[in-house]
């Protein structure tokens, strides 16, 4: 992981000090649900064995109440003819199912079968940011016909030889046209912090935010994940989920240990689970109407059966959910 960060940098007010009271973000797509009933979804990218319309019916029988869409060549490729076409299906088989939707946009070869996550928006090459661009202007598109809660996107890893500030002046004017986009759509983008790239905290974050402008939460927002917090993260994951809460529009959730970024199941790691489900029970009944996406993406080989554990994990460490 690069450490290496600009010399002027916006401190993040809510995790100067103890956590804040969670606040729900602005939100354009809501739906009825108990208060403090989080709504729990799982990751297409830990079921990628599986046909989509098989993984939707899985998750549907299991009890989820939605699912982390990986726009990726064995579900929904975004790059395939008729994109509109296929997408009005899974629209069809998500209303079907009763499933709600995030897109995500985390395949690792989508757009280049030699590197991983690669073109970035920090790519050295202009025509490969450009090709990242486009593909989360699909996304957008995507989202749109989905009714989906959010689009997921992250800023990619430090190329070599770049200074720090210049892959920030990289990344906010690649995100700009993407940021109009999902404004006209009103679907959020939801920001990840990511061990290892340039945007890798909470405070990273905030410094995005400051560079754009402070762009309103209903448009920019983050995708906060549980595992990430525990990785890296000053606070405690639980406090890292009330700190973040105005901005939060997606989440991803599973086990991980401090310091090495490798997604476990549930039990597995170190995270201290009930307080992380109790502010999330909360963020819930502030009105958070987003997914918690179990986040699995190494474990495919397993995914319908780790599918079905972690939902009882999580309801057993947690009855609201």
């Amino acid at each position: 992981m690069s450490t290496a960060r600009p010399a002027s940098r916006r401190p993040a007010p809510s995790l100067t000090g103890a956590a804040v009271p969670i606040a729900a973000p602005a939100s354009s797509h809501s739906s009825p649900r108990s208060p403090g009933r989080p709504r729990l979804g799982y990751g297409t990218n830990g079921l990628t064995d599986l046909r989509l319309d098989d993984a939707l019916g899985l998750l549907a029988d299991l009890g989820y109440d939605g699912v982390g869409l990986t726009l990726d060549h064995m579900h929904l490729d975004p790059l395939a003819p008729d994109l509109a076409a296929r997408t009005a299906r899974v629209a069809r088989r998500l209303g079907e199912s009763g499933l709600g939707v995030t897109v995500e946009t985390g395949a690792r070869y989508a757009l280049d079968p030699r590197r991983k996550h690669g073109p970035s928006l920090l790519d050295p090459e202009p025509e490969g940011r450009a090709a990242r661009v486009r593909l989360l202007l699909r996304a957008v598109r995507v989202a749109s016909d989905l009714g989906a809660h959010a689009v997921h996107c992250f800023s990619g890893i430090l190329p070599a030889d770049t200074p720090p500030d210049e892959a920030w002046k990289r990344l906010t004017s690649s995100l700009a046209p993407v940021l109009e986009a999902a404004e006209a759509a009103r679907v959020p983008l939801a920001v990840e912090p990511e061990p290892g790239h340039l945007l890798a905290t909470l405070d990273d974050f905030h410094h995005l935010r400051g560079l754009l402008g402070d762009p309103p939460p209903a448009v920019l927002g983050l995708t906060l994940d549980i595992g990430h917090c525990q990785c890296l993260e000053p606070l405690p994951p639980a406090d890292c989920l009330r700190a973040a809460a105005p901005w939060v529009h997606h989440i991803q959730i599973e086990d991980m240990r401090r310091g090495v970024h490798e997604h476990l199941p549930f039990g597995d790691g170190e995270i201290d689970f009930p307080p992380v489900l109790a502010a999330l029970s909360e963020l819930t009944a502030a009105g958070y109407p987003g997914l918690t996406v179990v986040e699995l993406p190494r474990h495919s080989h397993a995914g319908p059966e780790l599918a079905r554990t972690s939902l009882s994990f999580l309801r057993r460490e947690a009855p609201t959910c």
